[in-house]
């Protein structure tokens, strides 16, 4: 239960703009700072939704944990410990993105689900976060010194009852170099020819949106007529987003490139940071033959790989694909599922799984194709750097599981001692309604 309340404490920020509101008064003190019992209410309400089966004692574990972060925050601002308003402003601009994007960008939808305009829902959030960032920033000062030693690895592991060892499934770690085919320069010509005609239509009384329709190929706005939606700055990549900026409204932009292919857009509408961009998009062919050229490519790096030449670290930096979420981890996958490099062999994607399934360890498999999330074809070369069978957890071959769950452990024990200490420093009240709750007893020092 604990941790399930902890997890809607994280992520449930700006959530509760819309909560049924309720009577409230201050339940908790600690030192300048207050929790409303509103705080406590709403943090409740969303817990039980998550997990119908919480009682009201889940409210002793949020109380609990909204006086431990009151706390840190409080001493934040003892410590003057600062957050600038950029950071603020950064992280809301991030967030008010996020929203808008599951909302298919529609302000209007936005509104109606938080009762407020986007303006005004940042000015609620601005708060909130600049605390929860004070809060983090405390919390990175308290535990910067929680550090393991393999010694302490060792004892952690020893403590654990050997009927308690938890049981791992056969597992790998894999990693990979990834390339895709690059358009030749006689289809990005064609590619671009074709959309300046398609330019050239418009400014003769052609519909716009008709020629997006029939001719785009972005499948998500084509369909709309090229309608992208209102969106923030920081929606679009750079060239496309400058040039849309830098639009009057109505006004037809120039053919311009990136990552994508060519795009010729059209600015619909203003407001402050947000506008409303429909475009067409233009993308240049792979031919077979530029499939053929990155397989040969990634061949001839496999090659060197398996004569030892070059080091896996070097292919990846120089070879492999800079937007493919690995190779900012050196080319390691990593699981969604665990948070790290380990893989039960059921979680790997199909291409991958087959691949290794006859390999040995440290062994390099042959280039294969894949179709990536975007739907966009390209080829990798798979390192198999370990594989272990199923089994109880071991030192030996679960290190860095225990280290991290070590690591855990005495951050755990540094934030508890430390919530100890300057609970004696601090001034603080708790409402006599959580008197029962014994998670409370502490505070009441």
């Amino acid at each position: 239960m604990r941790n399930l309340i902890a997890f809607v404490l994280l992520f449930s920020f700006g959530s509760t703009l819309s909560a049924q509101q309720i009577l409230d008064k201050i339940v908790g003190v600690v030192g300048q700072e207050t929790v409303l019992l509103s705080d406590v209410e709403d943090q409740y309400s969303l817990a039980k939704k998550r997990q119908p089966e919480l009682t009201g004692e889940a409210r002793c574990v949020i109380m609990d944990q909204i006086l431990a972060q009151n706390l840190m925050l409080n001493q934040a601002r003892l410590d003057s410990i600062i957050v600038t308003e950029g950071e603020v402003e950064s992280q809301l601009d991030a967030r008010i993105k996020q929203i808008l994007q599951y909302m298919g960008g529609d302000e209007r939808q936005f509104e109606e689900y938080y009762g407020a305009t986007v303006t005004e829902v940042r000015a609620q959030f601005r708060t909130d976060l600049e605390n929860k960032l004070l809060i983090e920033r405390m919390q990175q000062q308290i535990l910067s010194d929680a550090t393991v030693t393999p010694a302490e690895v060792k004892t952690f592991f020893n403590q654990i009852p050997v009927d308690s060892l938890p049981f791992f499934n056969s597992e790998v770690e894999v990693s990979e170099i990834v390339m895709y085919p690059q358009q030749n320069e006689a289809e990005k010509l064609k590619a671009k020819t074709k959309l300046e005609g398609l330019r050239e239509r418009i400014v003769a009384g052609e519909d716009f949106a008709a020629l997006a329709q029939k001719f785009s190929d972005d499948p998500g706005s084509g369909a709309k007529g090229g309608d992208l939606g209102w969106a923030t700055r920081g929606s679009y990549v750079g060239e496309f987003e400058a040039e849309a900026y830098n639009l009057e409204e109505e006004e037809l932009s120039e053919v311009i490139e990136t990552e994508f292919g060519y795009h010729l857009m059209q600015l619909l509408g203003r407001r402050g940071n947000n506008i409303h961009v429909r475009h067409i998009l233009i993308s240049p062919d792979i031919t077979p033959a530029d499939e053929t050229l990155a397989m040969r490519r990634l061949d001839s790096i496999g090659n060197l790989l398996s004569l030892d030449s070059i080091s896996f670290q070097y292919a990846v930096t120089f070879h492999s694909d800079e937007d493919e979420p690995s190779y900012t981890n050196g080319g390691n996958l990593v699981s969604p599922k665990s948070g790290n490099t380990f893989f039960e062999i059921g979680d790997l994607d199909p291409d991958i799984y087959f691949t290794i399934d006859t390999m040995e360890v440290g062994e390099f498999s042959k280039p294969f194709q894949f179709i990536a999330q975007t739907g966009a074809k390209g080829y990798r070369v798979i390192l198999l750097r370990s594989r272990t069978k199923p089994h109880k957890a071991s030192l030996e071959l679960d290190y860095s599981r225990i280290k991290a769950a070590a690591l855990e452990s005495k951050k755990s024990k540094f934030m508890s001692e430390w919530v100890e200490r300057k609970i004696g420093d601090t001034y603080i009240e708790v409402d006599s309604q959580y008197v029962g709750c014994g998670d409370l007893d502490k505070w009441r020092k």
